[in-house]
């Protein structure tokens, strides 16, 4: 009964084979050693990229060419140019106010980028109209009231046109015409674009589009800090 007793008591514990030499198995430790590689090759990689990624510059924002000089009116009757503009980073786009299409949609995302940018002088934002025959200063002014656009640093534009057709087309490389359909008659693009210090267009942005419209706040926010 006592040799039966010591036979059980030294027979290999279940589930821990031994090898040849005597030893438990090495499967614990070679898991271990496995993941002390892996960390090890981590951090080597981390050390590496660490001076690089702290070092990086921002990536440049596309130059899409200048804004041509205009000479045009606002909504309060004063003449406004280009030369205005410059030094201030700027945000654009082209309405008018019988719009009942895309224009409500471009005016009520204009004023939450307005709303956003408050706190900072620099930023302008800047309203075209695509009809100005009869979007005169007045009606502007109306328009302004009623859209409840409270920023001072937004102005709507108006004047002849062909100035500001040749402005869309190709200052603004946006595409202006009369063959809409009857709740915009007169079509035009629905992008918003984005105005460095100098005059450069450094970004398209469709105002339909969340992604879009955030990838404009950051990429303001960039101009701001780094105006190349």
């Amino acid at each position: 009964m006592e040799r039966i007793r010591r036979a059980v008591w030294n027979g290999p514990s279940p589930g821990f084979p031994r090898d040849g030499s005597g030893s438990r198995g090495r499967r614990p430790r070679d898991g271990i050693s496995r993941w002390a590689i892996a960390l090890v090759v981590g951090l080597g990689v981390l050390w590496h990229y660490a001076p690089i990624a702290i070092g990086a510059k921002p990536t440049v924002l596309p130059d899409y060419g200048r804004v041509p000089p205009f000479a045009l009116t606002n909504q309060k009757g004063e003449p406004v140019a280009l030369d205005a503009l410059l030094g201030h980073v700027w945000i654009a786009d082209f309405i008018f106010t019988r719009c009942a299409g895309q224009c409500p949609m471009l005016t009520k995302e204009m004023s939450q980028l307005a709303h956003a940018f408050q706190s900072d002088p620099s930023v302008q934002f800047v309203s075209f109209t695509v009809d100005p025959r009869y979007d005169t200063p007045e009606v502007l002014s109306r328009y302004v009231a009623a859209s409840g656009v409270s920023s001072d640093r937004w102005i709507f534009l108006t004047g002849e046109e062909e100035a500001i057709q040749r402005l869309s087309q190709e200052g603004f490389r946006l595409a202006m015409g009369a063959e809409g359909p009857p709740e915009e008659p007169i079509t035009h693009s629905s992008r918003l674009v984005l105005v460095d210090r100098d005059g450069a267009i450094r970004g398209y942005y469709e105002a339909a589009d969340a992604r879009d419209l955030a990838q404009l706040r950051r990429d303001a926010q960039r101009l701001l800090r780094h105006p190349s």
